[in-house]
């Protein structure tokens, strides 16, 4: 049922419409429904949610190729996420250069594979360093040769390994590096028309810059599309730090060494008499021998104990401990 107008309103509406403030023809428009074009053979299956819970996931996956990577090529590596965007796999594979390093990874235990898009010039950078070169790539690209190819599937495979851990809040894959084409048109793993998402990383090695694109098909992201939100991302991410970090630290600061010291007791002599020490000299503390000895850990006062031996070893048995509140 529509909304009844009061005769005032209905007064101000004639008013307006009489002195030109309001057109027939803008109401008329606004009461028209608006209309978008939806494109059938482009179906928008990765919405802008699912993209920025994509980038917020390879802004992690690049902070740990920043870290990793300068460890085989012993040079500063920068990675940062660029852009991401969906396309379909007919508009991806057209836009890729002839040769190129693609590789093809089976996204375990979720249907399907992924694929990485490394760029030429970075990927004969790498080669180029790995040899013991400074890095630079060559100035015209050319196909890989066998020894060449086999160089960046080692990297290109201790790169798939490290995207278990920024997926684990989604969910717990085993990336298995399948194959690595220098060809696209051997690298047909979905229909042309299927929708994929690609998020584009910037990678600069040295003086070298290049992009890695990371291939994403809805088809493999399918089963967990519903998990690619900022909220159940963050909200995963809370609970694994509640059950499992908090462990994982308490663990680790059990295997810390600390330092611990027990003060026998205090003296003050003179500078002459601690020059001319000798064996068998005998200093006289403020302590006497049945009193507690005070037990240092790092510089804190921790506990008392007293005197003893363990076996050829001195020792001392702790009698007391100090409370934060009693020190």
């Amino acid at each position: 049922m529509g909304e009844v107008l009061s005769q005032s309103e209905i007064d101000n509406l004639l008013s307006a419409l009489n002195s030109g403030e309001l057109d027939v023809e803008d109401i008329q428009a606004a009461d028209e429904k608006q209309v978008k074009n939806y494109d059938f053979k482009r179906p928008a299956k990765f919405s802008k949610e699912h993209l920025r819970t994509l980038e917020i996931i390879y802004e992690h996956y690049s902070r740990l190729l920043s870290t990793n990577l300068p460890v085989y090529l012993r040079k500063a590596v920068q990675v940062e996420v660029v852009t991401s965007e969906t396309v379909t796999f007919s508009e991806f594979t057209n836009a890729l250069s002839n040769p190129v390093v693609l590789g093809i990874v089976n996204f375990q235990p979720l249907g399907g594979s992924i694929i990485v898009e490394l760029a030429a010039n970075l990927a004969f950078a790498v080669i180029d360093r790995m040899l013991g070169g400074q890095g630079v790539p060559l100035e015209k690209n050319r196909e890989f040769s066998e020894i060449e190819m086999t160089i960046i599937e080692k990297i290109m495979v201790v790169s798939m390994q490290l995207m278990r851990e920024p997926w684990k809040n989604v969910a717990e894959i085993t990336p298995v590096m399948d194959r690595i084409e220098t060809n696209p048109q051997f690298a047909q793993v979905i229909s042309p028309s299927d929708m994929i998402a690609i998020v584009t990383l910037s990678i600069k090695i040295g003086d070298v810059e290049g992009f890695m694109n990371v291939c994403l098909p809805y088809f493999t992201l399918e089963s967990v599309m519903d998990r690619l939100n900022t909220k159940y991302w963050y909200s995963t991410m809370q609970e694994e730090y509640d059950e499992s970090v908090a462990g994982v630290l308490e663990g680790m600061l059990k295997h810390v060494d600390v330092p611990i010291k027990v003060v026998l007791g205090n003296s003050r002599i003179s500078v002459d008499d601690f020059i001319h020490l000798q064996v068998g000299d005998v200093i006289r503390l403020d302590s006497k021998v049945d009193s507690s000895l005070d037990v240092f850990v790092g510089n804190i006062k921790k506990f008392a104990a007293l005197p003893g031996a363990n076996m050829d070893s001195y020792a001392v048995k702790v009698t007391d401990i100090f409370r934060e509140e009693e020190e």
